[in-house]
Order: C-alpha cells, then structure tokens, then sequence
C-alpha cells in the first residue's frame, strides 16, 4: 500500500465506519496516547523495565500501526500529502547531512 493509498484507505474508514473524523486537538491526544503505548512496549522489551503480566499480550507492530492511522488521520485533516511531505523531508535531511553522519565518530563501527 503507497502512502496515497493508506490516506484515502484511513479517509474511506473514518467516513464510514467511524462516522467522521475527530478534530484536530483530539486526534493530536490520541497520537500522543498510541505513541505513549509503543514508548511503553519499547521500554519493556528493548530497554530495562520489565513487562507485568497485564503487558504479555501486547503487540507493537499493531501500536505502531495505531500511530501510522491516527498520523495519516491528522495529515488528511490538515491536508497533508505525505507522499509529497516524505519526498520533501529526505531531500531535506540528504543535503542536510551530507556529510554530518560519516564524520560522527559516534557513528562509526
């Protein structure tokens, strides 16, 4: 699925199954929410919390398939392509960084 194609999939089912769209701000609280959600798997599984019972059954590819829904959500509400704003930030970040990476010697094996 292209990216074009998830924003009128997501656009489609929120006009129809999920009646309409949430505004803006609130769509904006439930990215921050499902980000919150991926932050505490990611904690657990790659960093030093461990996971309580009640966290066994989680799964992140579906969390973080919550944070792409609700993103593409807020981008057809703004009227974001983000096809065109993905194309524009990679062009971005390849003349920004150039040469900033190579010479991290953080970065280096």
């Amino acid at each position: 699925m292209t990216l074009t194609e998830a924003q009128q999939t997501v656009d489609e089912w929120i006009r129809t199954t999920g009646v309409r769209y949430y505004s803006e701000l609130t769509n904006m609280a439930i990215l921050t929410e499902e980000v919150g959600e991926v932050a505490r798997i990611m904690a657990r599984k790659y960093g030093d919390q461990s996971f309580k019972a009640s966290d066994k059954e989680v799964d992140l590819a579906d969390e973080m398939a919550d944070v792409l829904f609700v993103l593409i959500a807020l981008a057809n509400q703004t009227g974001i392509d983000l096809t065109e704003a993905l194309k524009k930030n990679i062009d971005k970040k390849t003349k920004r960084d150039a040469e900033r990476h190579a010479n991290n010697e953080k970065l280096k094996p």
